[in-house]
């Protein structure tokens, strides 16, 4: 598939800086660029690479002053960043989706299979569940008794969806996630630890996305849930009965422990453990690392363990770093002071 500048400029609403007719067919990172390729600049620890590189096409931002000659097309727009996700959306919507169930897959008679579905090799798809339309079930999926996945899902090979469990409309879940394991829950006996049934389930809403090997625990009782729009890295953990709320982003090698509740369009970085039974607000940033151990508020901005305010957090760090010095410091004030009152002392 092939676009000129002028094309994609009209998609995003941009401004051509350059050769309108400049064509492109596949992407590349700026410092790669290679003739018919195009690349976008955001960062501007990259800019250099703009006055040397091959790409035909370069998306920036509109108030980029170029501070030397460019040989590539530019696209000016709101935002790079955002519109070359937006190309990358178009680019991939465009390429057939695979249909139809393979021989070697197991699907049972009394599931519902929509319209225009593909399930790979090695699938099952069990009693009761029901599989939306134009989903794709790449092999060795299960989707367990009573389970359900919507409309326009891509499961990668390897998804387990336990009995139960509820996944939204235009759903991605990537390679190994499994959905809807057991809660940890275990109640301490004289004798050992008595398994407490996990009875609940985990529902998924829409446009979610879930890393490689990222597990969502079901609920003790009634549902974990995952609100639409949630971005789940690789290796994110979500125990039983929590829940996470709209548009919120999580790193990965995340933890959050039993029923606490994480608010909407929060970003969570790499590392993060959340004690359980904890209420983190709207909007909260999380810095790589952060152990959360009390409630956060809205709008906040947090890191270090315990979690403190990122202004406390780098001043701390600050006094960390000088802490051999200042120890010396102290060491020979003291041993000053201790001179000092000897002295007075023989007066």
């Amino acid at each position: 598939m092939e676009f000129t500048a002028k094309q994609i400029a009209e998609f995003l609403g941009g401004i051509v800086d350059g050769n309108e007719n400049a064509i492109v067919h596949t992407f590349a990172k700026i410092e790669e660029g290679v003739p018919g390729a195009l690349s976008f600049l955001s960062n501007v620890k990259y800019t250099h690479y703009l006055y040397s590189t091959q790409s035909s096409v370069v998306l920036v931002n509109k108030d980029f002053k170029p501070e030397q000659p460019v040989s590539a097309t530019l696209i000016r727009v709101d935002n790079a960043y955002e519109s070359l996700a937006k190309l990358m959306s178009l680019y991939a919507s465009m390429k057939p989706g695979r249909t139809g169930i393979s021989s070697l897959a197991s699907v049972s008679d009394k599931a519902k299979i929509g319209q225009n579905v593909y399930i790979g090799p090695f699938s099952v798809i069990e009693d009761g569940a029901v599989i939306g339309d134009n989903t794709q079930i790449y092999p060795h999926v299960i989707v367990g008794e009573g389970a359900s996945v919507g409309a326009g899902c891509i499961l990668y090979p390897h998804v387990t969806i336990y009995y139960g469990c509820k996944i939204g409309n235009r759903c991605t879940l990537h390679a190994g996630s499994v959905i809807g394991a057991d809660g940890f829950g275990f109640a301490p006996t004289q004798n050992g630890y008595n398994k407490i049934p996990q009875i609940g389930i985990v529902e998924v809403e829409d446009d979610v996305e879930i890393g490689a090997n990222t597990c969502i625990d079901r609920s003790t009782m009634g549902r974990t849930i995952v609100h639409k729009g949630v971005k789940l890295d690789n290796l994110v953990q979500i125990a039983h009965n929590v829940e996470i709320g709209e548009n919120t982003v999580m790193s990965a090698q995340t933890g959050v422990a039993g029923s606490s509740k994480v608010g909407s369009w929060c970003m969570v970085g790499g590392q993060v453990g959340i004690s359980g039974h904890l209420t983190i607000g709207n909007k909260v940033n999380v810095g790589a690392q952060t152990g959360i151990i009390s409630n956060i508020a809205d709008g906040e901005g947090v890191m270090g363990y315990p979690s403190i305010g990122y202004r406390n957090f780098l001043r701390s760090s600050l006094l960390f770093r000088d802490l051999p010095e200042m120890s010396k410091t102290v060491s020979q004030l003291k041993k000053e002071i201790e001179e000092l009152k000897a002295q007075l002392a023989s007066k």
